[in-house]
This record gives structure tokens, sequence and C-alpha cells, in this order.
């Protein structure tokens, strides 16, 4: 059923997780109308399951719990299983009229959600509100690489050309990102440039650590690093728009993603290592589409179509639970 309003309330729910954000903020984003940002702090209870959490706030902080009040939204978009029992409970307010719209699996019960974006990579669902997606849902638009390639050009103009971008992670949870594997990455990417030539512009993650010394140190070409910094300027959206090659490492699924929603090449790095099932899948699932390559021995000039997993889901929320009228 859809919600036949001229201007729906829609509102974006912010966990502490900064890829959770950048999912639901690139679905909301791509529908292109009114939304507000309802961020969310969770207190001790956010780590119990959420079979045992149920629909309730009794996961969130007092303040965050007072933010939550009517108007409730006509749709709700968030991500993450955390926040899975808030959603649910927000529903429950507002007497089943906001539309449920999830990012990644919520786990149990998957029933309440209008509709659960799931990508591909995971663990197989079925149901008729499940949409399948590629990668993750982000913020990386053509106007936004335009507006950060313009931004960023005369930073790097001193290097020699081609550029070849690098998105440094680091280890997870469960994989450890090594030393060895830095050493053998900067190896990696100094001898696949042997036939092209150019320069590297590194970005880290806030996982890189002293990753990124190792891996420059192992570069045997030109080369600039700009250390991740929450209070500088980021300049990972103009090396997503500027380069002319990419390289990420495969352990983050954003910035897997990220890195296909340019035309580039991309090349993904992917020790067995560091790795998991989950990963590999979604690698395999990208080489086919076209989108990326495993880095190997040289650098090669193709294209692909920008990979945007949040217009889909978009297009989906505005078919199924949004009708603009006319006037």
């Amino acid at each position: 059923m859809s919600v036949l309003l001229p201007d729906p309330l829609i509102w974006c729910l912010l966990d502490e997780r900064v890829g959770n954000q950048n999912q639901c903020l690139g679905v909301a984003n791509a529908l292109n109308l009114p939304f507000t940002k309802v961020i969310i702090h969770y207190n001790h209870f956010g780590s119990l399951p959420n079979i045992l959490l149920g629909s309730t706030f009794i996961s969130l902080t007092q303040k965050s719990k007072n933010n939550l009040k009517k108007p409730w939204p006509n749709i709700l978009i968030a991500a993450g299983r955390r926040t899975s029992p808030i959603a649910q409970a927000i529903k429950r307010k507002s007497n089943n009229k906001t539309k449920l719209i999830q990012i990644m699996d919520p786990g149990f019960p998957r029933k309440s959600f209008d509709l659960l974006a799931i990508p591909s990579h995971d663990i197989s669902r079925k149901g008729n509100n499940i949409l399948t997606i590629l990668g993750a849902p982000h913020q990386v638009t053509p106007e936004r690489l335009q507006n950060a390639a313009q931004e960023w050009d005369n930073h790097f103009s001193e290097l020699p050309r081609p550029w070849v971008g690098l998105l440094l992670g680091g280890s997870t949870r469960r994989r450890e990102f090594t030393n060895d594997m830095a050493v053998e990455l900067g190896k990696a990417i100094s001898e696949a440039m042997q036939n092209v030539g150019g320069s590297v512009l590194v970005t880290t993650s806030p996982r890189s650590g002293s990753l990124s010394n190792i891996v420059i140190d192992n570069l045997a070409v030109p080369h600039i690093v700009y250390q991740f910094d929450n209070n500088q300027n980021n300049p990972y959206m103009g090396i997503l728009g500027l380069s002319d090659y990419l390289v990420v490492t495969g352990e983050s699924v954003s910035m897997c993603s990220e890195a296909c929603a340019t035309k580039a090449p991309v090349y993904i790095y992917a020790p067995k290592k560091l790795i998991t099932q989950k990963h590999r899948l979604l690698h395999e699932k990208l080489i086919q589409k076209g989108y990326a390559r495993l880095l190997g021995a040289h650098f090669e000039r193709w294209s692909h179509h920008p990979l945007n997993s949040s217009n889909i889901i978009a297009d989906q929320i505005k078919k199924h639970f949004i009708q603009i009228q006319n006037g």
C-alpha cells in the first residue's frame, strides 16, 4: 500500500556506525525528497540479541528516547541489526502506519519489515519483502564525484599521471590485516604500475593504523598519503573522482561498493587469510558483473557502469510505498 501524501514524512535512523549511516543516507538522498536525520545512541542493552529485545526502545540512551516522538514517520530508513528493535517499536507506536525500510538482514522477525534490502553476498533469504542488492548502498554519485574532483585536482597536480587511487582498510573483528600483507600490497601495486607509470594516491581508514607506513615503504613509485582524521578535510571522494585506476582492500564491503560507483577500473586486493567467505562471494559477483578484477601483474584500461544500490532501493520505495500527488 502506498503513502498518498504530497510530502511524506521520512526519517533516516542513524546509529553510531559510520557504515550504517552512509548506507541510510545514500538511500534517503536517492529518494530526492525531504527527510529528517534521527540520531540514536545505544546503552548497555544494545548488545543483546534482537529476539530478546523485541519491539522496544530499551536499548537506547534516555536522550535518544526523548528524540523519538510524534509525529511518527510515514517512511523509516534504517540499517543494521541493532536498529531493528527501534524500527519495530516506531511502527507499533504509529499503529502500523510507518513503512519500515531496512538495509542488511535485521534478523528475527523479518516479516515485520515492509522492505528488506539484503546484499547478495549475505546469507540467502527469500520473501516477498526482500530486495536482493549487489554490494552496499552509498552516497557516491556522479555529482559528488565531479565536485570533489574539482576541489582536489590541484592537490595532486604535481604528481605524474596516471593516478592510482589506493583505498586502504585494515583488520576486522574476524581477520587480521598483517604487516606481511601490507608489504605484499605495496610491492604488488608497484609491479602492476610498471606498464603504465604514474603515481599512487593513498587514503586510509580508521582501521589502517600503521599499515599505511608499511605500504608506502614498499611503493617504488611516486605517491602521496592522506591519513584518516575526523578533523580534517578528507580527500576520499576526490581520489574516487580523479583516479585513473582504483585499488581497494577487499575486507571492506563499503569501500569495494564505493570504488565500483566510479567508471574507473577497480582492482581488489584479497589475500585469503584476510577475506571471509562473504567477502569472497561479493568479489566474485563484482568480477562476474564486470565491476572489478583482482589485483594482478599489471593494470589495464577498461570501464564499467557505476554501481549504486541506493538508486535501486529508492526506486522500490517510490514504487511500492510513496505516490506523490500532483497539485
